[in-house]
């Protein structure tokens, strides 16, 4: 498939930036000056992120999501539990961002800002579903979305952990730990709230 040239001209802007965002930032002075160095007109870049740096984070991101989906489909779960299959999904994804580890940790800190939690929690929801499909998780309804919900919602703790670079064993550790406190969540949920969705009145 073609990719569109705005997705083009973000990959090019984020290859000169990245470098630069370990030490500067996710900045709208490091975005411009990446900017000049990948020969990016005012329009090119406007094509590119209209909204700036949220766009280019997004991009960033987007980029990682997509290498991730693609080394999920070549993985083998059959035989796999549900839960090892949503942490292996997990731990592709956390390997994607990986050579970019500091610019990760820089975008987890603009997204507690009010201005980023927005987008922050688009980025969290997106990663949920990237999981959940890869595992296997085609339902529509109610389950759908609460085990999406419940997997972005642990997400950005599983990234500041995974940011201070522990063992490996101890990060599958810890996401077994907050997939498990998750699962338990939704099944006390599921159990108030499917009473009352299933009182409804269904759309004919």
């Amino acid at each position: 498939m073609t990719e569109p040239p705005s997705t083009l001209l973000r990959r090019r802007w984020l290859e000169a930036l990245l470098p630069e965002v370990a030490m500067e930032g996710w900045t709208e002075g490091a975005a411009a000056a990446a900017a000049r160095q990948a020969g990016l007109s005012e329009g090119e870049q406007a094509l590119a992120a209209p909204r700036g740096v949220i766009d280019l984070i997004e991009g960033f991101f987007d980029m990682a999501g997509e290498r991730a989906r693609a080394a999920l489909e070549q993985e083998d779960f059959s035989g796999l539990r549900v839960p090892d299959k949503v942490k292996r999904g997990v731990l592709a994804w956390l390997t994607e961002l990986e050579p970019h580890q500091e610019a990760v940790r820089r975008a987890a800190s603009r997204g507690f800002l009010p201005w980023g939690a927005g987008p922050a929690l688009e980025r969290a929801w997106k990663v949920a579903d990237l999981v959940w499909t890869a595992a296997g998780d085609t339902s529509q309804d109610y389950n759908r979305y609460s085990k999406r919900g419940l997997l972005a919602g642990v997400l950005p703790a599983i990234v500041l952990y995974w940011v201070d670079r522990p063992a490996p064993e101890d990060l599958e550790a810890f996401i077994e730990r907050r997939l498990a406190h998750a699962s338990g969540i939704g099944r006390t949920a599921g159990q108030v709230l499917k009473p009352l969705l299933d009182r409804l009145p269904q759309k004919s």
